[in-house]
């Protein structure tokens, strides 16, 4: 069996009107958030082999709170250029690469991406709010094998629920 859990980036700051997009850092709400939402994965015990996440800065911020709250060593993070604004094939590309000794993995990134990736897997939510978890449970040994026939919903939190 192997684990994903989706983490759409924390809450984004849009006031300063010359950074380009990829550039926004998190607002002071994402700074809040992500550290809770964190919290709550620490209180389930659940702890990822990797992180993989998209190289915006809101996303790598994100996921480099995730590792520190879930004390995850840096040498557990990678950023991906291709995972900046990524299509769910993309997504489903850069997981199904991954080292097989990884049985649990996070993906920090962005919508419509992500909400299009729970959808193909067959999950059920109109929209994975900022800060927001979608975890699958996959019946398989080999990242590879990643589709949807063999995917269910593990579950889904996000700050307001």
């Amino acid at each position: 069996m192997k684990k994903i859990i989706l983490i759409r980036h924390g809450k984004s700051d849009w006031n300063n009107p010359n950074l380009t997009d990829h550039d926004r850092p998190l607002a002071l709400r994402g700074l809040n958030d992500v550290p809770e939402m964190s919290l709550r994965l620490k209180e389930k015990g659940i702890f990822p082999d990797l992180i993989l996440s998209s190289t915006a800065l809101r996303a790598m911020q994100t996921a480099e709170i995730v590792a520190e709250v879930l004390h995850i060593p840096k040498a557990s993070l990678a950023f991906e250029k291709n995972l900046y604004h990524a299509s769910y094939g993309m997504i489903l590309k850069s997981i199904q690469r991954q080292d097989d000794s990884n049985e649990l993995i996070f993906i920090v990134g962005h919508n419509p991406g992500m909400n299009d990736f729970i959808e193909f897997m067959g999950g059920n939510l109109d929209n994975l709010p900022t800060s927001g978890q979608y975890a699958f449970i996959v019946d398989t040994a080999h990242w590879i094998q990643l589709r949807p026939d063999n995917v269910k919903t593990w579950f889904v939190d996000y700050p307001k629920k």
